[in-house]
């Protein structure tokens, strides 16, 4: 079988609004490493987009899914519950960042965890509106789409948003956007537009992900929570993709000084099984009415087993500490290769959520089509990488957390050969 024949099938039987960033069609996993169907190796620098962080198939977690599927597989909580959902809502209420008694709900994607997160904002305060970031990305459903802060691919020819939806510019020093700015244009808001006695949350992501992998300041959350506390406001922090080791804390709104008041989460919990969870202070958790929340496979018996081992591994492996050592590794080469690459104008990221942004030679303009061409020239010498950012200027870097040092060692040599090929092409 070869990749261009199943490619073709593709085309034929699958929508094309599913994009694709490859045409490697896998068909075995192994820790950091993938084999397609032609039998060719690629060392995974995708993770499936920040879910496998523990590798792929890791044995701890393959066992307790065995195990559990051995059991049975779904009840649907809402009808015949199971131990190990509360006891993972247990875990999840003490990890997650924030000083106060909380409460879980399980649903199955992170999109769906941020629609619950507003459903469960706008029940606890009464209010309808939502602020959100520009350069944000929170799904793919209508709520999700709204408040992502970027419009194409996400909301072109889909209609109308949802209503009562608002975005501010995110901080960004290298394209000229101070924490000053960003909340200056909420204030600026909340003066012309929108009455802050009317917001329910502001969501954030303390990383963001698909918008380039810029980390949110400081002082923009000490300043996001002055503001949600004056106004009675709900924050969110949308943690579905910097969730579990991958900023060098088990969340990365461990790495503030302040807590949100709901988190989202999803991608890295169930290590390659569909879980999310939104955990988050108990009285807001505690607003909607008995059935207003849940879902049919939310809080699947597979993926709650899942998690419950991803949990595990991340401790007993030391991952965050792993993730810190990764990304101070990564950032290393990179400097180096940044010292004679120009265009390379930033290196920035926590732990192993790293990312390197491509601008034109005289840094004037992003530069999309370098940062794919290392992408696609890094794919034939076997390496997988993925852009991002609004300008899709950026390679973001979200191997494994497991990835092993010679591994690694091999994907730095892959990296800087086809930076190194494409700058002289």
């Amino acid at each position: 079988m070869l990749n261009a024949e199943v490619a073709e099938r593709r085309n034929t039987a699958i929508s094309r609004g599913v994009g694709m960033q490859t045409q490697v069609y896998v068909e075995r996993a192994s820790n950091s490493e993938v084999w397609d169907v032609e039998g060719k190796r690629y060392i995974d620098f995708a993770a499936g987009i920040a879910v496998v962080n523990t590798g792929h198939c890791h044995p701890k977690v393959m066992e307790a899914v065995q195990g559990q599927a051995a059991k049975f597989t779904h009840t649907c909580h809402q009808v015949l519950p199971y131990e190990n959902y509360i006891q993972l809502a247990e875990r999840l209420n003490a990890k997650v960042p924030g000083d106060f008694e909380k409460k879980t709900v399980f649903v199955t994607t992170g999109a769906e965890a941020v629609e619950n997160a507003v459903k469960i904002a706008r029940a606890a305060t009464g209010r309808p509106a939502i602020i959100a970031f520009g350069g944000g990305f929170h799904g793919r459903t209508f709520m999700g789409m709204s408040l992502t802060g970027k419009v194409a691919p996400y909301k072109k020819g889909f209609g109308a948003m949802m209503p009562d939806t608002y975005h501010v510019p995110f901080p960004i020093d290298l394209h000229g956007v101070s924490t000053e700015d960003s909340l200056g244009a909420l204030n600026k808001l909340f003066k012309a537009d929108l009455d802050p006695e009317r917001v329910a949350a502001i969501i954030i992501e303390p990383v963001q992900g698909e918008g380039g992998f810029y980390p949110a300041p400081p002082e923009l959350m000490r300043g996001l929570r002055s503001l949600c506390d004056e106004h009675g406001i709900v924050l969110i922090a949308d943690e579905v993709q910097t969730g579990f080791a991958r900023t060098g804390n088990l969340f990365a709104m461990d790495a503030y000084d302040v807590a949100a008041d709901i988190t989202t989460m999803a991608k890295g919990l169930g290590g390659g099984l569909p879980i999310a969870a939104v955990t988050g202070r108990a009285d807001l958790m505690d607003a909607a009415l008995p059935g207003g929340l849940g879902g049919t496979y939310g809080g699947n018996p597979l993926g709650i087993a899942a998690a419950h081992a991803v949990l595990d591994v991340i401790e007993e492996e030391d991952l965050c500490n792993r993730a810190n050592e990764l990304g101070s590794r990564l950032k290393q080469r990179l400097e180096s290769i940044r010292a004679r690459t120009p265009e390379m104008v930033d290196i920035r990221g926590p732990g192993f959520m790293v990312a390197a942004e491509f601008n034109t030679t005289d840094g004037s303009a992003p530069n999309p089509d370098m940062a794919n061409a290392i992408r696609a020239e890094a794919l034939t010498r076997g390496l997988v990488l993925l852009t991002c950012g609004v300008y899709g200027n950026v390679i973001r870097f979200l191997a494994p957390l497991t990835v092993p040092d010679d591994v690694f060692a091999e994907a730095m040599d892959i990296l800087e050969a086809s930076i190194d090929a494409v700058k002289g092409a």
